[in-house]
């Protein structure tokens, strides 16, 4: 079925009206923002006044772009809730930037991580990770969002790809490169959420039809696949129980090193503000799996039935699309169509966002020396709209996986390890020389880099996920031993002197305290676990 006998002047209202009020929101707060006396910080901190509720509505819109809303529905499709392993996981990874990382970033009052990683070790660290992180955001964070984003719109409208990812990063761009920060933080609240209200609502009508929890078990036990609702797995799956927890290696880079991610904190009011944002990103991070894979496993479950049609491609890889189709009433296609604009919009504007930053303060600064506020904003916006065009042409590159989040997470899973270590390993033990971490970002990258070309030719038989972990352990192994072998004269004090010292930092209140919220969030997720396997 084509969505165009679907839709209805109320759907195009509704979608028009959300782009105009999102563009509109992002060049007010963009304006709105100039009138405090550091235009730099303004432009790429948001002027350090943002306050939990839209840290962690950032911090999740940034994160669930429409490859999450497309791909983890065709994942629950074809193989159930074991994909939601990525999100629940990620919730540690949150824990973990909360009580771990945020105490250093913020007291350190850097303005990128790179920043950070000299302050710990040395410069070339700095300019690898700078670089590496402005590939990883073109690439990962907007390359793979134009790319299912334009798929989705072409499958919807007819509308050729190229035309779709053009337009988009038009409007994107539009309130982005002007607004800074401040925009991208405020649309990407309003835009979690339009996200949340319409996965929400595609849930409950896919629940709706099948009829409940019972129904759906039985079914799936029609061709014994009752398993579909478990995520934790046997050796014999796929994706079974032990790779799952070997996601944190690719969690820690991505929640926690990633400047695309950790930017939104960076802006915090405080370190108090940082941490409950991070932690209640945490809280939201539990509902992917219930709102966007679980209706891929429901509209299988329908499939059986004789109630759901997957559309041409019978292995579901347009099963999102034929839900909107198929299950919402007239009048409700214009919402989800904004829920997924608003997934894509929200992942590009943060990354073009972190992008300038990188740039312009780890690179252009770098190079250039003492310049400007208004210099730096300038060339910030310059390089966002660079690193825009380079994703718009790097697209057709990235269409060559059968399931895009499978494809991106497999991607991070060889760029993460060495990030992972040098991070990791480096908050906590003191003893991680400046040398060593700069060799294991230079080794662990290479051996990753092989690792994949290996795997896409000859194949080596392993789990992407296990391959991750393989990587990070003998990426820790080699800092660990190099920093046997070159030493620091003077050891850095940027690391934790005990692993139990950030829960001697103190809190701020009793429910909204980030030991209490920390503790809740971790009970949460090992009941879900438990619950689901």
């Amino acid at each position: 079925m084509n969505i165009i006998a679907t839709i209805s002047s109320l759907d195009i209202f509704v979608l028009v009206a959300y782009i105009v009020i999102v563009v509109a929101l992002g060049l007010w707060a963009g304006w709105k923002q100039k009138k405090s006396n550091s235009e730099a910080q303004d432009y790429f901190l948001a002027g350090k006044t943002l306050k939990w509720p839209m840290i962690g509505f950032a911090l999740f819109a940034t994160n669930i772009s429409c490859v999450h809303l497309v791909a983890l529905a065709q994942s629950g499709y074809q193989g159930g809730l074991v994909m939601g392993n990525f999100e629940w996981m990620n919730a540690f990874s949150l824990v973990i930037l909360a009580l771990f990382f945020l105490p250093f970033y913020l007291k350190t009052g850097v303005t990128t991580l790179p920043d950070f990683l000299e302050k710990r070790y040395n410069r070339p660290c700095r300019d690898w990770l700078s670089v590496l992180s402005i590939v990883s955001g073109i690439t990962i964070h907007i390359g793979f969002a134009f790319l299912t984003g334009g798929l989705v719109m072409k499958s919807l409208f007819g509308i050729d790809l190229a035309t779709t990812v053009i337009v988009i990063a038009l409007i994107t761009g539009l309130y982005t490169i002007y607004g800074g920060l401040a925009a991208v933080v405020w649309t990407e609240t309003v835009q979690t959420i339009i996200l949340l209200v319409g996965a929400t609502l595609l849930t409950w009508f896919a629940w709706d039809k099948i009829g409940g929890w019972e129904p759906l078990v039985e079914t799936l036990k029609q061709d014994g696949s009752e398993g579909k609702l478990t995520v934790l797995r046997g050796s014999e799956d796929p994706f079974p129980w032990y790779a799952a927890f070997c996601i944190p290696v690719i969690g820690i880079w991505y929640w926690c090193t990633d400047q695309t991610i950790v930017q939104r904190a960076l802006g915090a009011k405080d370190e108090h503000e940082a941490k409950r944002g991070a932690l209640f990103a945490g809280f939201l991070k539990i509902l992917p799996v219930f709102i966007i894979v679980l209706p891929g496993v429901i509209a299988y479950a329908l499939f059986l039935n004789g109630d759901f049609n997957p559309g041409a491609d019978k292995d579901g890889k347009d099963v999102y699309k034929e839900m909107i189709t198929q299950l919402l009433p007239s009048g409700l296609v214009g919402l989800m169509l904004a829920t997924l604009l608003a997934a894509l919009m929200s992942t590009v504007s943060g990354a073009l966002n972190s992008i300038s930053t990188l740039f312009s303060y780890d690179l252009y600064k770098r190079f250039k020396g003492d310049v400007s506020d208004h210099q730096l904003v300038k060339v910030g916006r310059i390089a966002a709209g660079v690193a825009m065009i380079i994703a718009i042409a790097i697209v057709p590159l990235l269409n060559n996986y059968g399931s895009l989040f499978e494809g991106l997470n497999e991607i991070i899973g060889h760029i993460a390890p060495p990030i992972t270590a040098v991070f990791l390993i480096g908050v906590f033990w003191k003893g991680a020389s400046a040398r060593a971490a700069q060799w294991t970002l230079y080794l662990g990258s290479l051996a990753g880099v092989v690792v994949f070309i290996i795997g896409k030719t000859v194949g080596h038989g392993i789990n992407f996920m296990v391959m991750a972990l393989i990587l990070f352990i003998f990426c820790s192994v080699v800092l660990v031993i190099l920093s046997f072998v070159k030493p620091d004269e003077k050891p850095s004090e940027l690391c934790w002197k005990s692993p139990l010292d950030p829960l001697r930092q103190p809190g701020k209140g009793i429910i909204g305290n980030y030991k209490v919220l920390a503790g809740v969030l971790c009970a949460i997720m090992v009941f879900l676990f438990w619950k689901f396997s």
